[in-house]
């Protein structure tokens, strides 16, 4: 019988009785042929009625690369929409099957496609047009790239890795693959010494990249050796990928080659050094100091802070500059000799310099050396220069009073000259509730981390510092233990935490991380996530929601205040702040039965 037309309804043809191909031309109750097999034959099969093409005809008319149930046929990703990918793979190229094994569907937040969509609320196709256009140490811009066109892009080319072809120095000799060269054992008499003469460099040039990817190649030093087993470790501890077990080796060659000392130990500022060279640099840092060799010569932000305020001018006396470098050792760290005092919160230390700068500068221009030389007078004149009742002469109070105390314990001073002084205090606004469609909004945030944030806090009252502390055992059979307080979550919340603990075990179900909330670059760790996760992916600010929580419990309970220090843990003073509104005209709480008239 002739082959259906073009326009014929598309099947699955049957496999020729003769040969098993699917190139089925004559087709009875009994017997199928093709082509090639049927009686009299072999017949020349008829051209493709859309491609014109006459040397691969499948059926119904049409060539194996125009036949849509044709495993030759040729498509698009429906994921990413790359041209390239065929029905045997269920049209979905390579990095879109891992990309749908670890996000969940949603509606993109960027081209309004649903498909599987990020942390970001991304899809894949919307964060490689970021990434084309992402500069060096720069964040994917994912609003800028996908705002008026999209660049499509053949599947499975996107991943590609770079060739680099072996050295002319390489000499095979069949035996590399017989060895793992990132588990041969050390020599047992390697060391790396904290004091080892170093080598300065003469000039400070940048290395090849070309020449270090081919040393890359051939790199088998001692410290990949001596490192390879904690490597080993952290990988099945805290569920590496072999993705990141490889960039952490691969960090710790790219040390060896640039370190003019072999035998020293790791600064840290070299191995954030290597983020130029796409290093991988929290994780190296992690193996090297459970290794015993990293130094850590990175100031922290309160450090650069201080060096700028104080140490960077020069014109600060030395006992001055000694006093205020132990008090801020003291601060950061605690003192377990008497008095003893516990770690202070970076924000706060930061906010002591703050205060404490244009005082000290003050002092020193009117050439005081030394902190002992200070009385009181001294210090009225110079808080007299700030304006009453502001922020800056409190934070200048406060920053004094922690510095005299300090040096008056380890006996610096001969008295503590702000003793007797009586700190001001500065004006509070009043908080004001948030508008309920935008907390409405948020709770239904694509996002299942924001969400749950925002319901814990809405809900509960939580601070941003406590939701990100959070860990997995502190809530039991629905209830969050907390600071000493039982609190029995609210329906919402559990339905938002089941999202979230659902996406978690997808996304990362190798996590040795205890904390509830955590990210890509704290699954594999065990450190909390940064102040801005999840809040950053959100519109509202946790102490704004959290003020709306209080204001709205204060105005319900007719200003019952033991229910908020019970509830919420709030101390007098921050209590009174919010009883203030309940007698506001502006903040009445019309509903409340107290309130009418």
């Amino acid at each position: 019988m002739p082959a259906p037309g073009p326009n014929a309804a598309l099947r699955l043809p049957p496999k020729c009785n003769a040969c098993q191909s699917n190139r089925v031309a004559w087709t009875s109750p009994r017997v199928d042929f093709c082509y090639q097999c049927l009686p009299g034959g072999p017949f020349p099969p008829p051209p493709c009625g859309r491609c014109r093409a006459s040397t691969d005809y499948f059926s119904q008319g049409l060539c194996s690369r125009c036949h849509p149930r044709s495993p030759e046929h040729i498509g698009s990703c429906k994921g990413c929409l790359a041209w390239g990918v065929y029905p045997r793979h269920n049209w979905t190229c390579w990095s879109c099957r891992w990309w749908q094994s670890h996000y969940p569907k949603g509606t993109c937040a960027y081209c309004g496609r649903a498909s599987h969509v990020s942390d970001r609320g991304a899809c894949r196709l919307c964060l490689e047009n970021a990434r084309l256009e992402q500069g060096p140490a720069r964040a994917p811009d994912l609003v800028g790239a996908n705002n008026d066109s999209q660049q499509l892009f053949f599947a499975n080319m996107v991943f590609k890795r770079r060739v680099t072809p072996l050295p002319d120095y390489v000499r095979w000799d069949g035996q590399w693959s017989q060895k793992n060269k990132n588990q041969l054992p050390y020599k047992p008499d390697t060391r790396f010494d904290e004091h080892a003469l170093e080598q300065l460099v003469l000039f400070d040039m940048d290395p090849d990249p070309e020449v270090l990817r081919q040393r890359l190649l051939v790199e088998d030093s001692e410290l990949t050796r001596y490192c390879a087993s904690i490597v080993a470790d952290h990988a099945r501890r805290y569920g590496w990928s072999v993705r990141q077990r490889n960039a952490v080796i691969q960090s710790l060659r790219l040390l060896q080659i640039l370190r003019p000392t072999p035998t020293a130990k790791v600064r840290a500022s070299d191995v954030v050094a290597l983020r130029r060279y796409d290093g991988t640099i929290t994780s190296t840092l992690d193996v090297l100091a459970e290794a015993g060799l990293l130094i850590e010569d990175v100031p922290t932000r309160v450090e650069r802070y201080f060096n700028a305020k104080f140490i960077e001018s020069g014109a600060l006396p030395d006992t001055m500059r000694e006093h205020l470098k132990l008090w801020l050792q003291i601060m950061l760290g605690g003192s377990r000799q008497a008095p003893r005092q516990l770690p202070r919160e970076p924000e706060t230390v930061e906010i002591h310099i703050q205060g404490l700068a244009p005082v000290v500068q003050t002092w020193v221009e009117a050439g005081r050396q030394s902190f002992a030389e200070i009385s009181k007078d001294d210090i009225l004149a110079a808080l007299a220069c700030l304006p009453a009742g502001t922020s800056h002469r409190h934070f200048a109070e406060n920053g004094l009073t922690s510095l005299f105390k300090i040096l008056k314990g380890r006996r610096l001073v001969f008295t503590n000259p702000m003793k007797g002084i009586d700190l001001t205090r500065i004006a509070t606004n009043l908080p004001l509730s948030l508008d309920v469609a935008v907390i409405r909004g948020e709770l239904d945030s694509p996002n299942p981390a924001v969400a749950l944030a925002v319901a814990l806090v809405a809900f509960h009252g939580l601070t941003g510092k406590q939701v990100r502390e959070l860990q997995l055992t502190d809530i039991i059979d629905g209830r969050l233990h907390l600071d000493g307080r039982d609190i029995p979550l609210a329906a919402p919340v559990r339905t938002r935490l089941s999202a979230w603990l659902d996406h978690r075990n997808r996304t990362w179900p190798a996590t040795a991380n205890p904390h509830l909330l955590i990210n890509r670059r704290t699954a594999p760790r065990l450190v909390p996530g940064g102040p801005s996760f999840p809040w950053k992916e959100s519109r509202i600010r946790p102490s704004a929601l959290r003020e709306d929580r209080i204001l709205h419990e204060i105005h319900a309970t007719g200003g019952d205040v033991r229910r908020i220090y019970d509830l919420f843990g709030l101390s007098v003073e921050g209590a009174t702040r919010y009883l203030k509104t309940v007698e506001h005209p502006d903040l009445r709480n019309e509903d409340h039965p107290g309130n009418r008239p």
